[in-house]
């Protein structure tokens, strides 16, 4: 089992940057280059959304709503993926949640999520 914790949340105007953060970690963990890596959202009264998702080698994929504003990104040796999040709008406002799978949409470990909040 691998776990994940999330940092870079926050409060940021409309039109603002984030980057999020995701370090995985755990006694039975064993390669993080390995795993299927996403960035879900689930924002208050609507069901959790894939966000991003990038493979073991480094493909990517991303949800209509964000393509061009958002960018997933690893970093094996850190044991971390990164979701870097610019032009943000209020309807980006959610947790934040990363999770770790096997392949594209099939995932078995998340994270406790991070709260951003797009407002003025």
């Amino acid at each position: 089992q691998v776990q994940l914790v999330e940092s870079g949340g926050g409060l940021v105007q409309p039109g603002g940057s984030l980057r999020l953060s995701c370090a995985a970690s755990g006694r039975t963990f064993s390669s993080f280059s390995s795993y299927t890596m996403g960035w879900f959202r689930q924002a208050p009264g609507k069901e959790r959304e894939v966000v991003a998702q990038i493979s073991s080698g480094g493909s990517t994929i991303y949800a209509d709503s964000v393509k061009g504003r958002f960018t997933i990104s690893r970093d094996n040796a850190k044991n971390t993926v990164y979701l870097q999040m610019n032009s943000l709008n209020p309807e980006d406002t959610a947790v934040y949640v990363c999770g770790a799978g096997n392949r594209w949409f099939n995932y078995y470990s998340w994270g406790q999520g991070t709260q951003v909040t797009v407002s003025s």
